[in-house]
């Protein structure tokens, strides 16, 4: 019997520069886990006068999280961080009870050709830790756990898993794990997995019971532990989830909560720019009008 209880495709969005391929949200299934908003970034070819920018826009109740394939971002925020992220590396920024930031192409890079293609992910924070200090680590590529079994590259990205756990300073039980194979393998790994979980396909495919998926779709788990399936060659698939929080958390725009107050206080605060300033950053992105999901 299939182990899948949903399949999630890939849908356009367009967040200002470029379209981005969005997985979570989706209207039947609102998280797994802790996560609540999965984006896939490209792969975009950008030409010497096209660069990423997103101005300086605030987050809350959340930690996101950048991982790219190609290309390269540059992070500032109102801590008064200013770094560039490459691929392999992670960017993991708490939110908290409020912080800003922005993300554009190095200066370098903007009169170029150029890739950008990767993943932007949210992770709700636990009730209790929604109005947290903001913070905001870096993890360079060389420090993410990696390692290869029967021929199957592996690399725990974020949370804990396999008996192993990484840099990155989650809040609540989860896991991000990338798989990777040159060769048709199968691929058993559900007695390391727990809560609720989803993968999804970024290149190759894989085959559970008779069917076959290919890219650019999530495949939602009906058990974490029955994990199974065939990865077919030069394939590379990502497995998140984890513990589901027993409250509901919403979302408006890029405000994450348990509380709707919280939110409304967050779009008010934004509106009269009361939140904390990128040092250097003069634009900002207005909020919009949608209401609370």
């Amino acid at each position: 019997m299939s182990n899948i209880s949903l399949i999630i495709e890939e849908r356009a969005a367009n967040i200002g520069n470029f379209m981005v391929g969005r997985l979570l949200p989706f209207r039947e299934k609102r998280a797994v886990g802790p996560f609540v908003f999965i984006d896939h970034m490209g792969p975009a070819h950008l030409s010497d006068h096209e660069n990423m920018d997103v101005p300086p826009h605030p987050h809350i109740g959340l930690s996101t999280l950048t991982f790219l394939f190609e290309g390269s971002i540059m992070h500032r925020d109102s801590l008064g961080t200013e770094l560039e992220i490459k691929p392999g590396a992670v960017n993991w920024m708490t939110a908290g009870k409020g912080i800003v930031h922005s993300e554009r192409t190095p200066e370098y890079l903007r009169h170029s050709d150029k890739m950008l293609h990767g993943l932007q992910i949210w992770v709700a924070l636990p009730k209790e830790l929604e109005q947290m200090d903001p913070n905001f680590t870096h993890v360079e590529a060389d420090d993410i756990p990696a390692w290869e079994e029967d021929g199957v590259s592996y690399k725990l990205i974020a949370g804990e898993a396999f008996g192993k756990k990484s840099p990155v300073p989650v809040y609540s039980p989860l896991y991000f794990i990338e798989i990777k194979s040159k060769e048709a393998k199968k691929i058993n790994i559900g007695k390391h997995l727990f809560g609720e979980s989803g993968l999804y396909i970024l290149e190759g495919s894989i085959k559970n019971g008779e069917h076959v998926y290919d890219p650019r779709q999530i495949l939602i788990t009906t058990e974490a532990s029955l994990c199974e399936f065939e990865i077919s060659e030069n394939s590379t698939v990502y497995i998140f989830g984890g513990q589901p929080f027993p409250e509901e958390h919403f979302i408006f725009w890029n405000f994450v909560s348990s509380d709707k107050e919280l939110i409304e206080k967050a779009k008010t605060d934004w509106t009269n720019q009361t939140f904390p300033k990128v040092p250097g950053e003069t634009e900002f992105v207005p909020l919009p009008e949608p209401r609370i999901k």
